[in-house]
C-alpha cells in the first residue's frame, strides 16, 4: 500500500476519506522521495549561477568599481528589468504568499494598488531625481541635500534593513528543501550562501543581473507547472473556486477602516503601497540596478516592466495558495502535521502533485531557490556598494587603488553573507515568513523612506530636523515592532484564521493542538475567545501593513517640528536637481544668485566651522550697508 501512495494522491481528490492502514510519518516518508534526477535538475541550476559568476568574474571582468557595482551604466533594459522582478520577488514571496491565502484568503491579493500607485510615483518622483545626479550609493543623495552624517545614518538604516532581511531570504529555500529532502536546515543554509558569495564576489552586478534573468524563468516556470498540473488533478479550475469561496478563502474587498483590522482594502493600497515603496521603488537594492541602464527613458521602462512581471507572478502565488487548498480541503496538513510550518505548504503541493515524476520536483525546488539565490546576490552586492562609498571611501584620506577597492567590495560580501547564515538559527523561531519579513523590515524602511520624501518634497526641512526625525523614527519602530514580534512569537497575540478541517483524511495522525481552533469541525472551541487579544495588547494588534507608513509619518512629522524650531531651509537655497521634478517648478528662483534673504545667507545643510564664520562676517557688512553713514561719515 505504501507504494502506491504517490499515484493515490495524484489521480485522486486528496483528502478524500479512505480507510486505510497508515500513519501521517508514512505518507510523509513517501510524499518526500526526492530522487537522483531531482538533484541533477537543482545541482544543474547552481552550476548554471557559478558559470556566469566566472564568466563576468574572468572572463569579462569588470575594469573598474563602476562597473563592478553599476555595469558601466550600458547595461540593457530587458535583462535588467528581469533582475528587478526576481530581486523584489525573493523565496519568501514565493513561499509566504500561497501561505498566506491558504491560512487568510486571497484579501492579500490588494496589495498589487499598492504596487500601482509605487510605479506611477516612482516614475514621476524619486526616478528623475535618482537617476539624474548618477549616484552609485542612494545614499550619496543625502550628503547632497542634507550632509555626510544624514547621509551616514542612512546607510546605517539599510545595513540594518539588510541584516534582517537576509537571513529570512536564505531560511526560507532551506525550509522547502527540508520538506522534500529531510535534511536539516543548518546544513543547507551555508552552502546557498557560499554559492552565492562565489558568484556575486566574482561578477558583480553584471553576474547577479544575467543569473538573475535564468533564475526569473525558472520561478516562473515552477509555478506553471505546479499551477497547472494541480488543477487539472483536482478536476478544473471549477473546483478550486467553489472550495475556496466556500471557506471565505475567495471574497470581496475588505473597506473596514479600523486600522486593526489585519487586512482591509485601506491597509494594502495605502499601507501597502508605503513598504513597497520603500523596498521596491527607493532601497538601494533596486535603485542600483536603475542606475545600470543609460538614459531615464531607460529606467522608466525597467520600472513599468517590473511592475508587470510583479502582477503575473503575485497573481500566480495567490491562486497556488488557492490550489493548496482546494487539494488538501478535507484533510488539513498543519494540523495533521504532514507540514510541520505553515511555510512548508507549497513544497507540500509540489511533491503531492509532481513527486511522481522525475526531475519535475527539482525544477520546482531550483525555481524557489533561484528565488532566494536573486535577492541574496542583490543585497549582497548592494551592501557592497553602500559599504564602499558610504563606509569606506569618506574615511580614508589616501587614493584608493582599484585593486584596493575590490578586496573591500569582494570582502563586504563574504562578511555579510556570513552574518546572515549566524542569524537564521533566531528567524526560524519567529513565526510565517511573510508576515515577519514585512514587519521586521519596517523598523528601518520607514525612516529610510522618510528621509527620501523630506529631501525631495519638502526643501524647508533643515539637516538637524531630518536627523532628529529619522533617529526617532528608528527607535520609536524598533521598539514596536520587535515587541509585536515577541507576542505573535509566545501566542499572545493572535490573528484570525480560515476554516480547516480533517474529516477526511485517508491516515493517522496526532492533530497539532494550535490548529484545533479553526477547524470547522470543532463545536467545543470558541474562535472568538480563542483568537481575542488583551487590551494591554490592543495598540500591537495595528495592521503590519501600516508600519512602514507609521514609521515615515513619525520621521516626517519629528523632521518638520525640529526644522522650523531651529532655522528651516529657504527652499530657494536647495539644489533643484534633488527635488522631484514638480516641486522644482513651484520655486521661484532668486532673482540674482547671490541674492541675500532677510540679511542672511540660508544654508540647505549645515554649514561648517568656516562658513558660519563667513556667514557672520557676510551679515556685518549688510548691516552696515543698511544702516547707511553713521555719524557724518560716509
Amino acid at each position: 500500500m505504501a507504494d502506491n501512495i504517490p499515484s493515490m494522491m495524484s489521480h485522486m481528490d486528496v483528502g478524500a476519506k479512505v480507510v486505510v492502514g497508515l500513519d501521517v510519518t508514512d505518507v510523509g516518508n513517501e510524499i518526500r522521495k526526492f530522487m537522483w534526477p531531482d538533484y541533477v535538475v537543482f545541482l544543474i541550476m547552481l552550476l548554471m549561477c557559478l558559470v556566469i559568476g566566472f564568466y563576468f568574474g574572468c572572463v569579462r571582468k569588470s575594469v573598474n568599481s563602476q562597473d563592478y557595482l553599476v555595469g558601466g551604466r550600458t547595461m540593457s533594459t530587458f535583462p535588467v528589468a528581469m533582475s528587478l522582478i526576481a530581486s523584489y520577488i525573493s523565496g519568501i514571496s514565493l513561499l509566504g504568499i500561497p501561505t498566506e491565502v491558504y491560512v487568510y484568503g486571497i484579501q492579500f491579493a490588494y496589495i498589487l494598488g499598492g504596487f500601482l500607485l509605487m510605479a506611477i510615483v516612482m516614475s514621476y518622483v524619486y526616478l528623475p531625481v535618482f537617476h539624474g545626479l548618477r549616484l552609485t550609493s542612494t545614499y550619496e543623495y543625502h550628503e547632497m541635500r542634507f550632509g555626510p552624517k544624514v547621509r551616514l545614518f542612512a546607510s546605517l538604516l539599510f545595513t540594518i534593513s539588510s541584516i534582517t532581511w537576509l537571513p529570512l531570504v536564505i531560511y526560507v529555500p532551506a525550509l522547502a528543501f527540508n520538506q522534500v529532502t529531510e535534511i536539516n536546515v543548518h546544513l543547507i543554509t551555508p552552502v546557498v550562501c557560499v554559492i552565492c558569495i562565489i558568484y556575486t564576489s566574482m561578477g558583480g552586478i553584471k553576474a547577479v543581473v544575467w543569473t538573475d534573468v535564468i533564475q526569473i524563468f525558472l520561478m516562473l516556470s515552477a509555478l506553471l507547472l505546479v499551477a497547472i498540473k494541480g488543477t487539472l488533478d483536482i478536476g478544473g479550475i471549477n473546483n478550486v473556486i467553489i472550495r475556496n469561496i466556500n471557506t471565505g478563502r475567495i471574497e470581496g474587498p475588505n473597506f473596514d477602516f479600523d486600522p486593526l483590522a489585519r487586512h482591509t482594502v485601506w491597509s494594502l493600497v495605502i499601507g501597502g503601497f508605503a513598504y513597497v515603496m520603500q523596498a521596491g521603488a527607493v532601497n538601494q537594492n533596486m535603485v542600483q540596478r536603475y542606475l545600470a541602464l543609460p538614459t531615464l527613458n531607460c529606467a522608466t521602462r525597467a520600472l513599468w516592466f517590473f511592475f508587470g512581471g510583479i502582477v503575473i507572478i503575485i497573481s500566480i502565488c495567490c491562486y497556488v495558495g488557492l490550489l493548496i487548498y482546494a487539494t488538501f480541503h478535507k484533510c488539513d496538513p498543519l494540523t495533521t502535521m504532514l507540514a510541520r510550518e505553515k511555510d512548508q505548504l507549497l513544497p507540500l503541493l509540489v511533491m503531492t502533485v509532481l513527486g511522481n515524476v522525475p526531475g519535475l520536483p527539482g525544477v520546482c525546488l531550483a525555481g524557489n531557490f533561484s528565488a532566494a539565490l536573486s535577492s541574496l546576490s542583490t543585497a549582497l552586492n548592494s551592501m557592497s556598494a553602500v559599504v564602499l562609498e558610504d563606509f569606506y571611501k569618506p574615511f580614508i584620506r589616501r587614493p584608493i587603488t582599484e585593486k584596493h577597492t575590490a578586496i573591500v567590495m569582494k570582502l563586504t560580501v563574504i562578511f555579510f553573507g556570513a552574518i546572515c547564515v549566524g542569524l537564521v538559527f533566531i528567524v526560524e523561531k519567529l513565526g510565517a515568513v511573510l508576515q515577519l519579513s514585512m514587519s521586521i523590515g519596517a523598523i528601518a524602511s520607514g525612516p529610510s523612506l522618510a528621509l527620501f520624501t523630506m529631501g525631495m518634497l519638502m526643501p524647508w526641512i533643515n539637516a538637524k530636523g531630518a536627523l532628529s526625525g529619522g533617529i526617532s523614527s528608528l527607535i520609536f519602530m524598533g521598539w514596536f515592532c520587535l515587541r509585536t514580534q515577541t507576542l505573535i512569537a509566545s501566542g499572545d497575540l493572535t490573528f484570525p484564521e480560515k476554516p480547516i478541517t480533517t474529516e477526511g483524511c485517508h491516515y493517522s495522525f496526532s492533530p497539532k493542538q494550535s490548529s484545533l481552533v479553526n477547524m470547522k469541525f470543532a463545536p467545543s472551541v470558541n474562535v472568538t475567545d480563542v483568537t481575542h487579544t488583551d487590551e494591554k495588547y490592543m495598540i500591537y494588534r495595528l495592521s503590519y501593513l501600516w508600519y512602514t507608513l507609521m514609521g515615515a509619518f513619525v520621521a516626517i512629522f519629528i523632521g518638520m517640528l525640529v526644522s522650523f524650531m531651529t532655522k528651516p531651509n529657504d527652499p530657494r537655497d536647495v539644489d533643484p536637481k534633488l527635488l522631484a521634478p514638480f516641486i522644482r517648478k513651484w520655486i521661484k528662483p532668486r532673482q540674482y544668485q547671490n541674492e541675500l534673504a532677510a540679511n542672511e545667507i540660508i544654508y540647505a545643510y549645515e554649514p561648517t566651522r568656516g562658513q558660519r564664520e563667513n556667514r557672520r562676517n557676510l551679515e556685518r557688512i549688510v548691516n552696515d550697508i543698511a544702516m547707511g553713514p553713521r555719524n557724518g561719515n560716509k
